[in-house]
């Protein structure tokens, strides 16, 4: 039995944490549940913890409608959790790292600051398959279709057992019952939303999420999430870039 992490960046209360550890366990997957105490969107794959005496605080929880499922939350990023799981702070390291459901998509560029794909490239960093998965919720949504997005990433876990050791892929769903199927996709330039300075005193700052004004590329995950497709793409968590740098050797100063 595959052994999977289940993990986010919106809190262990989060109803698309719960969800996908639904649709994990009725995959029979073999599942462990460890995420944040608290919100932490942003956190890209930061491993920064609320440490006292050099410890991070964890709680084991009992989540509902999920008896039975080891459920653990942790004063820490989602990045922090993936990275204690592959040291075995939860039991057997998990195989797969699933990361989400987050609330709102994760789409082009941008998602360099997500942790919900943090947790993820954690997990692929540390030889595991990796995961990230997201619902586009828009700005202000009046429903959501968390077992949608959840069974979207399900259907696509035996193509990615199906890749190396330490794939990861980023999936976004649209908020509907409904979609036209997944379809692989590029990332966009940047994502379907931005954060803008709100408010500047001498004091503090204050940010915003406000939508794009631009119409997303053709072919970009943006654009295919936008007409009905669950998007699929596929991550390279850190690579070199070759420079053409020509070696100079040093001066030697007297």
């Amino acid at each position: 039995m595959t052994r999977v992490l289940i993990t986010n960046d919106d809190g262990i209360d989060a109803p698309g944490l719960h969800a996908l550890a639904r649709a994990a366990r009725a995959a029979d997957l073999d599942v462990t549940v460890a995420a944040p105490m608290r919100q932490s969107s942003g956190s890209s794959a930061s491993i920064v913890a609320a440490e006292e005496d050099g410890r991070i605080a964890i709680e084991r929880r009992q989540l509902p409608g999920l008896d039975g499922i080891p459920a653990f939350a942790v004063r820490g990023g989602p990045g922090l959790v993936a990275l204690v799981a592959a040291h075995g702070a939860f039991g057997d390291p998990a195989e797969v790292v699933l990361s989400g459901v987050n609330h709102g998509a994760n789409v082009g560029r941008a998602i360099l600051h997500s942790g919900t794909v943090g947790a993820a490239l954690t997990g692929g960093l540390n030889g595991a398959w990796g995961l990230a998965v997201s619902l586009d919720v828009g700005m202000n949504p009046t429903e959501f279709h968390w077992d949608a997005a959840a069974a979207a990433a399900v259907d696509v876990l035996p193509f990615l057992l199906g890749r190396p050791r330490g794939t990861v892929v980023n999936l976004n769903a649209p908020n509907t019952a409904h979609n036209r199927g997944v379809i692989e996709a590029r990332l966009a330039p940047f994502g379907i939303v931005q954060t803008t300075l709100a408010e500047r005193d001498a004091g503090r700052i204050r940010l915003a999420v406000e939508d794009l004004p631009n119409t997303p590329e053709p072919g970009t995950d943006a654009a295919l999430l936008a007409e009905g497709w669950v998007t699929l793409t596929g991550l390279d968590a850190v690579s070199a870039v070759a420079l053409g740098y020509e070696r100079v050797a040093a001066s030697i100063r007297p």
